[in-house]
């Protein structure tokens, strides 16, 4: 009879906390048994900065999938974005003396990669092999069973603040839960939305959450740079309430029913009622031509993805992106910004969706669920990652019913 694992991914965003519950069968499929999201508190910039707030976000997530799963969590895999990481190459070799290259030597030579880093303050996220050598070869996918006297590797590198991190694993703590495991939010979004022709040619994806904007290379199937930039989905909606002098909830609604970030010949036509600040008279509302709104949108967008440009051409790697963008994240829903990230990066552009996962509603099959998806990939295959065992410890697991008495207090 075949056997199933269960694991879980905890993707905590600036706008929404998302919990996917998975069975994993013997094949490597992936089916997903519970999901749930929650808005999200305490966390602003891909930075917690509420412990209780971002605590009572996860807390009602996981709960909430727990009961669609009917199981009970112990480890999570966690997503992890914002301005804390960085991203580096790593060049080593060693002597391997002749003989054929065996999986102890490659275990070896990842080993010694990874403790080379000096971290300092900082926490080693991912270890990603870009490819081996063997004496002084070009690079190589799999050198198992090659003859050299040396071996070598290029490793892309993907370290934390650790003091971010741990904030994060705290919070996950006092929801009893262990972090099993770390992923970056747009590589975790990659191995979710890219298919291996694009992983393997080279391709751009682009994370659009709430309050940062992270992007990763793909090229010969693996992650060879990550980045991001400070602007989100909730910067456009700061700037429509302020252009428009109106509250931040209702400056979203008008995003969300009528934004766009490509003007039409129709938007001067159109009128917006805009509520005022601090007014309580309906009669007060400002009367605004959607192309007013359009105009604050597409200017913050092409803002967005100039700044992804100007990064991306500093890194050295702007060449092994490809021709192809992908775009995941919730803000990358907004009609238009597929056309303006074309123009401004000058590449072909789709929306990316899980792909490889069964179960999956149509509501949670969209891009702003790629990177959720994506830590299911990376719990089932790390890629020949070297492992890292750093993931800050997260207290002591005391189970279902402490949860559920938390849960309580909380809410009732």
């Amino acid at each position: 009879m075949a056997t199933e694992r269960t694991i879980a991914a905890l993707d905590i965003g600036s706008s929404k906390v998302c919990c996917f519950i998975a069975k994993v069968s013997e094949a490597g499929r992936i089916r997903v048994t519970g999901m749930s999201h929650h808005a999200s508190a305490g966390v602003r910039g891909g930075v917690l900065v509420d412990m209780e707030a971002a605590y009572r976000a996860v807390l009602a997530a996981v709960h909430a999938a727990e009961q669609m799963a009917g199981a009970t969590l112990e480890d999570v895999v966690v997503s992890i974005a914002g301005p804390h990481m960085t991203s580096t190459q790593l060049l080593r070799e060693m002597v391997i003396g002749g003989g054929a290259i065996r999986d102890l030597d490659l275990r070896r030579l990842l080993q010694d990669s990874r403790n080379s880093v000096d971290l300092q303050d900082r926490m080693l996220v991912h270890a990603i092999p870009a490819g081996y050598s063997v004496d002084g070869s070009p690079l190589l996918r799999e050198p198992r069973g090659m003859h050299g006297q040396t071996l070598g590797v290029k490793m892309h590198l993907v370290t934390a603040n650790r003091a971010a991190v741990q904030n994060i694993a705290t919070c996950i703590s006092r929801c009893h839960l262990n972090v099993s495991d770390l992923a970056i939010a747009p590589y975790a979004a990659g191995l979710s939305a890219l298919v291996e022709d694009e992983k393997d040619l080279g391709s751009l994806v682009i994370d659009m959450g709430g309050g940062t904007t992270s992007f990763c290379v793909f090229y010969e199937g693996a992650a060879v740079h990550a980045d991001s930039v400070p602007i989100g989905g909730h910067h456009v909606t700061s700037d429509i309430a302020r252009g428009l002098a109106t509250p931040v909830n209702h400056a979203e609604r008008l995003k969300t029913l009528y934004g766009s970030a490509v003007p039409a010949a129709s938007d001067d036509r159109e009128l917006l009622d805009a509520p005022q600040v601090g007014e309580e008279d309906d009669a007060s509302s400002n009367r605004v031509p959607k192309s007013f709104l359009v105009s604050i949108i597409q200017a913050r967008i092409e803002e967005t993805f100039e700044l992804v440009k100007r990064r991306l051409d500093t890194s050295g790697v702007a060449g092994l992106a490809g021709q192809r963008v992908v775009l995941t994240g919730g803000a990358s829903q907004l009609p238009g910004v597929r056309d303006v990230a074309a123009r401004a990066l000058g590449k072909q552009v789709r929306l990316g969706r899980p792909l490889g996962i069964a179960g999956l509603a149509e509501a949670t099959g969209g891009p702003a669920f790629a990177t959720a998806a994506g830590l299911l990939h990376f719990a089932v295959d790390d890629r020949g990652e070297a492992r890292s065992a750093t993931v800050p410890p997260s207290g002591p697991q005391t189970g279902f019913l402490a949860r559920m008495g938390g849960w309580f207090r909380e809410n009732f």
